[in-house]
């Protein structure tokens, strides 16, 4: 890979994932954060305790993320092989407990309305 570039990294994960899948997850994505976008807007503020729940949340979206991968890529931690691929995985991890922390903020502010903190 000479040039390094977001068509490149597209191509490079639409080979990985498939091209419907990666258009649906990059399409959840989208709908999420505006989701989000709209709630802080909406309460004008963080609710603290949902927040909490969303943290609390976090680890169990790390380790679906890299399940997720391993699944996809039909690997194995055993296949891991240098500080690279320790490196993504770990990136993956992060993205996964950010996902999720922000998706379960998003559900529990559209469930429950907003709410005033005591």
């Amino acid at each position: 890979m000479e040039e390094f570039s977001l068509l490149t990294m597209i191509a490079v994960f639409e080979e990985m994932f498939g091209i419907a899948l990666f258009w649906i997850m990059v399409s959840v994505a989208v709908v999420i954060t505006a989701a989000w976008v709209f709630v802080l807007v909406r309460d004008r503020s963080l609710s603290f305790r949902k927040y909490l729940v969303a943290q609390l949340s976090m680890p169990f979206g790390a380790v679906a993320a890299v399940w997720f991968v391993l699944w996809i890529t039909n690997s194995g931690l055993a296949d891991i092989g240098g500080p690279i691929d320790w490196l993504v995985l770990l990136g993956v991890a992060a993205l996964g407990a950010v996902g999720l922390g922000i998706l379960v903020y998003v559900v529990q502010s559209l469930m429950r309305g907003r709410q005033s903190e005591v």
